[in-house]
């Protein structure tokens, strides 16, 4: 991918990294800030950036702190930890406004997957105008309630940081390994070509893992959850939004994201019935409807 990589300081003095890819057409029709999920990295969406730019869009991506080749704030790099969704939403406006906004052309759009489709919610909560439309995919609206009893989690997560075991992997996580890396049975994507994308990129750069879960991420991410559902919430967010649902997805809830879409202002969703969670990497059939989507939607 030939993108122009650099890094930007958080808040906290951790470096932050990003890319741009520009398309290279004299008449572009925008820009596309692209926001991968958890434990993804830039390099994944090599296809994806690929694509944006065919459709003339320059993309501007970055990897989230605590994953990819930007800082990480544990000595074990494989632990899935943040302190809040306060530090995303803070780096996400730092890489908008000394990155993004005085080098992007308009109009400029957003592209997020899972984790970072929920960030985006938020950051268009506190920014309404900051981009022009929004296209999430699979956004992680809330966890797939098969994973555990909500109210019973949430306890047990604010208790295990309480006592000082936030930095601690969550009960069945643990250190990324590549023998753990098995097609049949996975939740993420039908396509076994795509499925080896991670895999491939972390084998060239092994720094780009990220093993499981915290209590501190769990925590953070069962707040902003909160967060995202109360009341009057996601009726503030003015900027139109796309939600491309998984319909097979067992990692975030669908139901939830149908839930949010009827709440938003001016909010649509778009289910893909036998997609899986990582819609970007699913087969060509599955990626041919979302992409038929989002030209809809953002009007190419």
């Amino acid at each position: 991918m030939n993108s122009a990589f650099s890094f930007f300081k958080a808040q906290d003095g951790l470096p932050i990294r990003y890319a741009i890819r520009l398309c290279g057409h004299a008449n572009k029709a925008g820009s596309v800030i692209l926001l991968g999920g958890r434990r993804e990295f830039i390099e994944k969406y090599t296809e994806t950036i690929a694509e944006l730019n065919k459709r003339s869009f320059d993309v501007y991506t970055m990897d989230w702190r605590g994953q990819g080749l930007s800082g990480r704030e544990l000595s074990n790099r494989h632990k899935g930890y943040v302190r809040s969704y306060d530090d995303y939403l803070g780096d996400l406006d730092r890489f908008y406004t000394q990155v993004v906004e005085s080098r992007a052309v308009s109009p400029r759009m957003v592209l997020a997957h899972s984790m970072g489709g929920h960030i985006a919610l938020r950051y268009l909560h506190d920014h309404p105008d900051s981009v022009a439309k929004a296209v999430l995919s699979a956004p992680m609206i809330d966890i797939a309630s098969s994973h555990f009893n909500g109210r019973l989690i949430r306890t047990f997560a604010r208790l295990a940081v309480c006592v000082g075991l936030g930095k601690m992997y969550v009960v069945g996580s643990g250190d990324y390994r590549a023998a753990d890396q098995v097609f049949e049975g996975n939740r993420l994507t039908s396509d076994p070509e795509r499925f080896q994308d991670e895999q491939k990129a972390i084998a060239a750069n092994p720094d780009l893992a990220l093993g499981g879960v915290t209590y501190g991420w769990l925590k953070a991410s069962l707040e902003s959850i909160d967060i995202i559902k109360s009341a009057g919430y996601p009726e503030a967010i003015r900027t139109p939004v796309l939600i491309v649902s998984a319909g097979a997805d067992r990692v975030v809830s669908p139901m939830a994201q149908q839930q949010i879409s009827d709440r938003l202002p001016d909010g649509r969703i778009r289910v893909i019935p036998l997609a899986r969670h990582e819609v970007l990497k699913e087969t060509d059939q599955v990626r041919r409807v979302f992409w038929e989507a989002f030209d809809g939607f953002v009007g190419t």
